[in-house]
C-alpha cells in the first residue's frame, strides 16, 4: 500500500501551490501589458493565439461515462464518504468532484510547471510593482441557469472565501487586499505588499460563485443542494456517501476555449464510495466502475488476476509520474507535551522498519521517503551550499548543529522486523530525553505512562502499523490503533485530536504560500490546516518567507533545500515512502492522446469514451 491518503489535496498541487508573478516579472514584461497566461517567472510555453494545448486531442469525441474511487482530495472533501455540496467550508465532508462545476479566472496548463491561461478571464493586465491585477472577463461567460458571469460575482467569490472559506483558503488568500469590479467584465485585485507569490494565482484558481444564488442563501453551511456553477460539469444524480455524477454541459460557454478544447469529453463523470479498499476492489473487478488508481501494493502485485485481465477485457499500465513526490508519513502531534522532545522522535523513527514492512508487506514496490521535497531538485542532499549557509546562519545556535551539515536521513534496518541495533538506539535516546523503565513500562518525565495512539479510516492500513506497534512495545511504550469512520476523523484530524496521523502531500514545482499552511507557526493553531505536527519554529517561518521572496528559480531550489534541511531536522514525522509512478487499471472502453502532460496523469481530462471499444467487450 502507498498511499493511505491518495492525492491529498488536489487545490494545492493544481492552484494554490502554483506562483504568482513577483514584480522582478511585471517590470520585465512592461507595467500594464496585456497578458493571455501568467507564470511564477515570467515564461510561458503558449502564445496567446495557441488553438489548444499540446497534450490534448482537439476532435476527440464527447459521450460515454467516466466512473472512478476518486484519488484526489480537496479542502474539506472525503475519500470515504460524503454528506455535503459545499466543497470550500470547513463543515461537513464534502463530495469530491466539485470542482467540475465551477469556472474560474484562469487554468492550469499541465505540460507546464507552474503557468495559467485564462478562461473566464481573457486576459490580465499587472502593475509594473505586481501588486494591482486587473482581469478582464469573456462576455459569453454564464452560470447553468443562463445568468451572466460578471465581475460582481468574481469580486463576491473573493471577499466570501476570504472571511467564510476553508482555513486552507482564508490563509492563502491573507495578502488579497481588496477586490473590486471596475465595471461587469473587469475585476481589479490588490494585494499587499511583500505578498507571497502564490497569491494572484492561487485567486485566480479559485470558483467563481454566483453573488445572485448565495444572496439568498447561507454560503457556510453544508447542504445536499446542488450548487449553481459556470464550469463544464453540474452535479447529476447522487446518493449520500455512496456515488455522485456529474452530467457535462452540453452548450458549456467555454467548451471551445484553448484550455479546455480536448477536455471534458465524457457526458457523465461519476464518482464511488467504499468504505473498504478490498471490497472496492472487488467492485472494480466486477465493472461497477471503470477506472482505479491502485494504491495498494498487494492488490497490484497479487489482485489483477480476474477473468477480464486476461481476456484483455481490463488494461492494467504503470505511468511515469514527474511531478516532486512530496512527504508521507505518520506526523507527531507536537502540540502535546509527551512528543515535545526531538530525542524521543528520533527514538519513534527509529523503531519503524521500513525495509521489512516494505519487503513483506509491500512487495518490495517503493523507495523510504526522506524529504518534504523527495524526487525533486528542491531536496536537500550533502552538506549545504554556500548560499544554503548564508540563509541558515543566522540561526545557528538556535537550530541543530546537524542543519549545517549532512541532512537527517531516517535510519536504514537489517530487513529482520526487530533490528536490535536500531532499538537499542532508540532505548538510548528515551533514556537521555528522561523516558525512562519504571515496571517494565516506559514512563514519561512526569512520570506518566507513555502511550501512543494511532488514528486511523480505514482497516487496510492496520498491517503497516503492525511491526511498528511491535517494536514500539520492546521500547516499553504501550501502543494501538484507533480506527474511527471517515467523518469522526475528519473531525478530529482538523481538531489536531491525535497522537500519530498519516498524511501525505506534495508541491508543485514553484511552491509558494502553500508552505505555510503544512509548516507555519500561524498555521500550528489554526483548526483545518495541514500542519498536522504543529511545528512552531521561527527558523522554518523564516525560510518559508525566502522561499515565497524567491525572485528567480535558483533561489527558490536554495531556499527549499535549506528549508527542507530545517523539517528533517525537527524529527517531525517518521516518513513512509515513495514511488515515481502511478499504477492504473480501466476497462477498455477508452480512448486517450498519443503523450500524457507531463505534470498530470490526464485523467480524466483528455480522455474519451470510445463507443467501438465499448461494444467489443460487451460482446
Amino acid at each position: 500500500m502507498n498511499n493511505p491518503s491518495r492525492r491529498d489535496v488536489l487545490v494545492l498541487t493544481a492552484g494554490a501551490a502554483l506562483s504568482g508573478v513577483v514584480p522582478t516579472m511585471a517590470n520585465a514584461q512592461g507595467a500594464e501589458a496585456e497578458r493571455h497566461g501568467i507564470s511564477s517567472f515570467g515564461d510561458l510555453k503558449y502564445p496567446a493565439d495557441f488553438p489548444h494545448f499540446d497534450y490534448v486531442d482537439p476532435n476527440a469525441p464527447k459521450g460515454g461515462v467516466f466512473s472512478q474511487i476518486g484519488p484526489n482530495r480537496a479542502y474539506n472533501q472525503g475519500f470515504l464518504t460524503f454528506n455535503s455540496l459545499n466543497g470550500y467550508i470547513l463543515k461537513g465532508d464534502a463530495a469530491q468532484g466539485l470542482e467540475l462545476s465551477f469556472a474560474t479566472l484562469m487554468a492550469r496548463a499541465s505540460d507546464e510547471a507552474d503557468a495559467m491561461y485564462g478562461l473566464a478571464a481573457r486576459s490580465v493586465r499587472i502593475s509594473a510593482d505586481g501588486l494591482t491585477y486587473r482581469f478582464a472577463l469573456r462576455p459569453e461567460a454564464r452560470f447553468h441557469d443562463g445568468s451572466k458571469l460578471t465581475a460582481h460575482d468574481v469580486v463576491f467569490s473573493l471577499t466570501t472565501l476570504k472571511q467564510k472559506g476553508h482555513p486552507i483558503i482564508t490563509q492563502l488568500l491573507r495578502d488579497l487586499s481588496g477586490a473590486e469590479a471596475a465595471d461587469d467584465t473587469t475585476v481589479v485585485l490588490r494585494f499587499a505588499e511583500k505578498r507571497a507569490r502564490d497569491v494572484p494565482l492561487f485567486a485566480a484558481s479559485l470558483p467563481i460563485f454566483s453573488r445572485a444564488y448565495y444572496g439568498v442563501k447561507q454560503f457556510d453551511e453544508t447542504t445536499l443542494e446542488a450548487p449553481l456553477g459556470s464550469g463544464p460539469y453540474k452535479v447529476g444524480r447522487f446518493e449520500a456517501g455512496r456515488y455522485i455524477e456529474y452530467d457535462r454541459v452540453k452548450d458549456w460557454w467555454g467548451a471551445n476555449l484553448p484550455v479546455a478544447r480536448g477536455q471534458h469529453n465524457f457526458d457523465v463523470v461519476r464518482f464511488e464510495y467504499y468504505r473498504d479498499r478490498d471490497v472496492a476492489f472487488v467492485g472494480f473487478t466486477a465493472k461497477n466502475y471503470l477506472f482505479r488508481e491502485e494504491f495498494t501494493s498487494r492488490i497490484w502485485a497479487t489482485g489483477y488476476e480476474f477473468p477480464a485481465i486476461k481476456d484483455g477485457r481490463v488494461k492494467r499500465e504503470v505511468l511515469p509520474d514527474e511531478t516532486p513526490s512530496g512527504g508521507q508519513g505518520w506526523f507527531i502531534n507536537t502540540r502535546l507535551q509527551k512528543f515535545k522532545d526531538a530525542k524521543l522522535r528520533e527514538a519513534l523513527i527509529c523503531a519503524f522498519d521500513f525495509e521489512w514492512t516494505n519487503k513483506n508487506i509491500m512487495y518490495g514496490s517503493y523507495a523510504r521517503t526522506h524529504s518534504v521535497f523527495q524526487n525533486s531538485d528542491m531536496m536537500a542532499v550533502g552538506k549545504p551550499s554556500a548560499d544554503e549557509i548564508a540563509l541558515l546562519e543566522p540561526f545557528r545556535g538556535k537550530v541543530p548543529d546537524e542543519v549545517f551539515g549532512e541532512p537527517f536521513l531516517p535510519p536504514v534496518s537489517d530487513g529482520s522486523g526487530q533490528d536490535r541495533a536500531l532499538l537499542r538506539r532508540a532505548s538510548q535516546l528515551l533514556q537521555q530525553s528522561g523516558y525512562i523503565i519504571r515496571d517494565g513500562k516506559r514512563v514519561t518525565p512526569q512520570g506518566e505512562r507513555m502511550t501512543i495512539e494511532f488514528l486511523l479510516d480505514e482497516p487496510s492500513f492496520q498491517p503497516h502499523h503492525a511491526p511498528f506497534i511491535k517494536n514500539l512495545g520492546t521500547l516499553g511504550i504501550e501502543a494501538s490503533i484507533r480506527l474511527v469512520d471517515a467523518v469522526q476523523y475528519r473531525k478530529r484530524v482538523d481538531g489536531f485530536e491525535f497522537d500519530f496521523a498519516i498524511q501525505r502531500f506534495s508541491f508543485s514545482a514553484t511552491p509558494g504560500d502553500s508552505l505555510r499552511s503544512y509548516f507555519s507557526s500561524q498555521a500550528a493553531a489554526i483548526k483545518g490546516s495541514q500542519n498536522l505536527a504543529g511545528m512552531t519554529d521561527p527558523a522554518i517561518d523564516a525560510m518559508i518567507d525566502r522561499v515565497i521572496a524567491a525572485e528567480n528559480r535558483a533561489a527558490l531550489t536554495t531556499a527549499c533545500r535549506a528549508l527542507d534541511r530545517l523539517i528533517r531536522a525537527g524529527r517531525y514525522w517518521v516518513p513512509h515512502w515513495n514511488k515515481a509512478t502511478h499504477w492504473i487499471a480501466y476497462w477498455d472502453v477508452f480512448g486517450r492522446p498519443a503523450k500524457k502532460p507531463r505534470y498530470a496523469r490526464g485523467v480524466l481530462e483528455t480522455w474519451w469514451y470510445d463507443r467501438d471499444k465499448a461494444a467489443k467487450i460487451e460482446r
